[in-house]
């Protein structure tokens, strides 16, 4: 499921999910059920995402010159440019149509789905499996989040609640493998 013929694309792609898990566990908080281990419980996923950040970040950096799926000017960069811009486009349209209709509490699984979906073309153009396991359970996160019930908390809070683990998870799987991969190099 991991393809280790890119070690730095794993350190990088586990820097991402940390930064991900944090980011996702901190709009969860926009409106959480009131019980204060709601509270205690995205901030520790959101510290988790952090301290997973720092080893992926200082890996990838010291193993910046190492090949990657993705070098400047081969097809397969200009596709990651297309793929991330089509993401951001859609994502910001998207979302600002649906603050515009009065939906603005679908905006985070609209965001989450959106993230999901690329992630399937990202798994082609860094040759890396494990993106489309990431792009089928964040896309389902998403769904399932958008119709959970909102009388206990937002949809954001789903989205982080459910996303951020599987950042978590998939992050620190692909840092092993990385930082395995690099060591036997």
């Amino acid at each position: 499921m991991i393809d280790q013929s890119f070690p730095r694309d794993l350190v990088m792609i586990s820097a991402v999910f940390s930064i991900a898990a944090f980011v996702w566990s901190g709009w969860a908080q926009e409106e959480p059920p009131s019980h204060f281990s709601y509270r205690f419980i995205l901030g520790g996923l959101g510290a988790a995402g952090l301290a997973l950040a720092v080893p992926s970040i200082l890996i990838a950096i010291r193993n910046w010159g190492e090949p990657s799926a993705i070098s400047t000017g081969t097809t397969a960069f200009t596709v990651y440019i297309v793929v991330v811009w089509v993401e951001v486009i859609a994502g910001g349209v998207l979302g600002f149509l649906a603050i515009r209709s009065g939906h603005s509490e679908g905006v985070a699984p609209l965001i989450l789905a959106i993230v999901g979906i690329h992630f399937f073309a990202l798994a082609f153009v860094f040759a890396q499996p494990v993106l489309h396991l990431s792009g089928a359970l964040i896309t389902l996160i998403a769904i399932v989040a958008f119709f959970l019930p909102r009388g206990p908390a937002a949809p954001s809070f789903w989205c982080g609640l459910l996303g951020a683990p599987v950042f978590l998870v998939i992050g620190l799987w692909c840092l092993f493998a990385g930082r395995s991969a690099i060591a036997a190099n």
